[in-house]
């Protein structure tokens, strides 16, 4: 690992969540430009929950690169969206951008039925990677309304949007869930947030049992550690986000790039056909039970 890797970000704070990725400094490396695909979803249709910066990002190249054609859902980053479509449609394939909230159930049966029309009526890939997290370090002063909308965005999208995109999934499709390194350690800010994610994990092992049973669809996840991505300075004070990733046994923040490849592994049927109801662990080092 380099010395410029390990060296902190700048102390940054941005005053909206989702936060922005051309407001970061440095910008996350999310492009996948180091990748050298083989094919392994060469054919394969893909939606994308948060797809529009970060991991979302990432993966949607990276499944790009390996062959998929790629529809990304995001709230309202519209800059940051039509630059990932930019970029997945570089690689020679299509890419659809679709706005709107996760967590309303209505919005989630649309979304499907629009990126089901655009991929030509299937989803073989379902990734729910949306989400989002608010400090709170006084439990006694939590919003209700922020714990209902955490919970509506990060736990209740995945049930939405698993629940209308199975109607155009094939058997033997692959679904992936973004869950975190706080389902399994905690956190004591992000106490909604970390709740959710554990939420996330009962769902993966709850939902890859009864869909494999039925219909001999994969459903695993991705608990990812401190990553650079917008929802860090979106989420933290800029004196923590230039600290962010520093406690990690590797001393540095994740970057995209180096999460994708999970999602590309459990996309695959070719890598990870014995694999169901797990959770893959990109979190620079951290060791967790599960």
């Amino acid at each position: 690992m380099s010395d410029q890797q390990k060296t902190p970000q700048p102390p940054q704070k941005q005053d909206r969540q989702p936060g922005l990725e051309g407001e970061m400094r440095p910008q996350p490396r999310d492009r996948m430009e180091d990748w050298k695909p083989s094919g392994k979803l060469t054919g394969k249709r893909a939606v994308i929950t948060g797809g529009d910066s970060g991991i979302g990002r990432a993966v949607a190249i990276g499944f790009a690169k390996e062959g998929a054609d790629v529809v990304i859902l995001y709230k309202d980053e519209t800059q940051d969206a039509e630059e990932t479509k930019r970029l997945v449609e570089a690689t020679g394939r299509k890419c659809l951008a679709i706005a709107g909230d996760v967590g309303d159930a209505a919005f989630c049966r649309q979304a499907m039925e629009q990126a089901a029309q655009f991929l030509g009526g299937r989803i073989d890939i379902l990734v729910n990677n949306a989400a989002e997290q608010h400090i709170c370090n006084d439990f006694s002063e939590i919003l209700e309304e922020q714990v209902e909308r955490t919970f509506r965005t990060n736990i209740l999208g995945q049930f939405w949007m698993t629940k209308y995109a199975l109607k155009r999934m094939p058997d033997g499709a692959a679904i992936i869930n973004t869950t975190s390194i706080t389902a399994y350690k905690g956190s004591p800010g992000l106490i909604d947030y970390s709740s959710t994610k554990g939420a996330i994990v009962a769902f993966t092992r709850s939902l890859s049992q009864n869909l494999y049973e039925q219909r001999k669809i994969r459903v695993n996840a991705v608990a990812p550690g401190p990553i650079w991505t917008p929802l860090i300075p979106a989420s933290f004070s800029a004196e923590s986000t230039a600290k962010h990733g520093t406690s990690a046994p590797m001393e540095r923040p994740g970057q995209p790039d180096e999460v994708a490849p999970c999602y590309i592994f459990l996309a695959a049927e070719s890598d990870s056909s014995y694999i169901n109801g797990q959770v893959l662990h990109p979190n620079g080092g951290t060791v967790v039970n599960g």
